[in-house]
């Protein structure tokens, strides 16, 4: 059953009259007229796939880069952490920075502070400024990453909010994919330095199109919480710190001083929350029964996606026998086919619920996976994988759009930078932690590792899909979208 639309009393009172200029005019809940809205859109796929792909070319790179800088393995991993740890910290803080600027503003500056800094990755000539530039390159993406949602629903209208949404996540759940093959590639004809040199062109012809493009949006006059900024840095940045320990084999003893350091700091951030007209952490959002388990799914969902694909290379080359290429083919399918499914799910979600649509998507996906775990010992040709990966991919494909609709229009359209944030920060969590586990898996499990990776994968899709499913008996409060 669908939430019926109401306002929540929780959003705050009135947007910042300089708000209504030329820029925030087309906030009008209408979208964007066409062919504008086509380039607004265009503008959003454009940074949000670089900032994601750059998320996952690093790693393919890092024996290379440490070659080139003379670097030990254990320091080059600062070129993957330090980009990551960068977008962890930074991204709710920008997205409530974007309630109250604007999430265009917020949107370009990202998109500009990533070009500068792709540059100066491209550029850098030890790991130091190598992993600054990272850091830098980082929050940029944090930047795009933390409104790019919100600017989806100022440019689509109510009625088709479900296109514009399917259209973001097929872009972001084919970047995460395709990262590693896109790096292959660049590597196998260039130098490591142009798996960052690539993106200045495509930032600089992002924000040429997308000063005139993007939308503006009423934005409401609450004072900017920095102090909370700080906290949310802390907290995230000490559950990384621990879940990356646990994951690569770190004394007991650190990590337990990590996740204290982070429960304590967190314990008095959750309660400074509670006491904002508008946090920074949206708790208040949370206490939507359909936000909350909407948050819910995308964790669970986003930690098997991650499981399989970090284990699935290891169990193609290992214990099947396959080579690079064909390890890279073979995963193909699963972004191949949410091409078709995203968007066919995305229109399918302006017409029905996003608990059933998400709970068939999220069972189908684990079918998937558990039929991938049994391929081991049967000696399957590459269509038995090939058809299996695309199972996959259908199943998170008619997952994945209905349910970023409902973080977003769940919430006030006032707050949309804040589900937009919580949307990127429950996608950051779940890849994360599924990456952390699967390092566990490999370090307690000798021999079966991927195999043991894929079974738990299929089980945080099973219960992604009962939490789905939850959000049918549910009538939570939903803003207008």
């Amino acid at each position: 059953m669908r939430a019926q639309p109401s306002r929540n009393p929780s959003s705050p009172a009135s947007p910042h009259p300089a708000a209504r200029g030329p820029a925030a005019a087309q906030d009008n809940e209408q979208g964007l007229p066409l062919p504008q809205r086509y380039w607004a859109i265009l503008v959003v796929a454009f940074g949000i796939s670089v900032s994601v792909i750059d998320s996952a070319i690093a790693n393919v790179a890092l024996p290379t880069i440490a070659r080139y800088m003379h670097a030990s393995a254990a320091n080059s991993i600062w070129v993957v952490n330090a980009y990551q740890l960068a977008v962890t910290i930074s991204l709710l803080p920008l997205s409530s920075l974007g309630d109250r600027i604007g999430y265009r503003r917020v949107y370009l500056s990202g998109l500009v502070l990533f070009t500068i800094a792709s540059l100066g990755c491209a550029l850098a000539g030890s790991l130091p400024a190598l992993a600054l530039a990272r850091v830098i390159q980082g929050f940029g993406a944090a930047g795009i990453m933390s409104v790019n949602t919100a600017l989806v629903r100022m440019i689509y209208p109510p009625a088709s909010l479900g296109r514009g949404i399917s259209i973001n996540a097929m872009v972001v759940a084919v970047s995460s994919a395709v990262g590693p093959t896109v790096a292959a590639g660049i590597l196998s004809v260039a130098s490591w330095q142009w798996l960052f040199a690539i993106n200045v062109p495509i930032g600089i012809a992002a924000f040429v199109i997308g000063i005139k493009a993007l939308p503006g949006n009423v934005r409401h006059d609450s004072p900017y919480d920095y102090v909370s900024a700080v906290m949310n840095a802390f907290v995230f940045g000490l559950l990384i710190f621990a879940v990356d320990g646990l994951g690569h084999g770190q004394s007991y003893a650190y990590v337990a001083i990590e996740l204290i350091g982070a429960l304590v700091i967190g314990y008095f951030f959750v309660r400074r929350q509670l006491t904002q007209p508008a946090p920074l952490l949206p708790v208040d959002l949370m206490r939507n029964p359909i936000f909350a388990l909407s948050i819910g799914t995308s964790v669970c969902s986003f930690t098997a996606q991650m499981l399989a694909f970090v284990s699935l290379p290891f169990l193609m080359q290992n214990a099947l026998g396959l080579s690079q290429v064909q390890t890279g083919l073979l995963m193909t399918p699963w972004p191949l086919v949410m091409i078709v499914a995203a968007p066919v799910s995305g229109v399918l979600s302006d017409r029905m619920s996003a608990g059933l649509l998400g709970g068939i998507g999220l069972a189908v996906l684990t079918v998937g996976l558990v039929l991938l775990a049994t391929t081991i010992g049967t000696h399957p040709q590459p269509s038995d994988i090939a058809w299996r990966m695309a199972l996959c991919g259908v199943g998170f494909g008619i997952f994945q759009a209905p349910n970023n609709r409902t973080i977003l229009s769940s919430a006030p359209r006032s707050r949309s930078g804040g589900a937009s944030g919580m949307l990127g920060t429950a996608r950051l969590t779940g890849q994360t932690l599924g990456a952390a586990l699967v390092a566990l898996i490999f370090g307690v499990v000798q021999h079966h590792g991927p195999v043991v990776a894929l079974y738990v994968a299929a089980c945080f899709a099973a219960v992604a899909a009962v939490v789905s499913s939850l959000r049918l008996t549910q009538t939570g409060t939903a803003a207008s979208a």
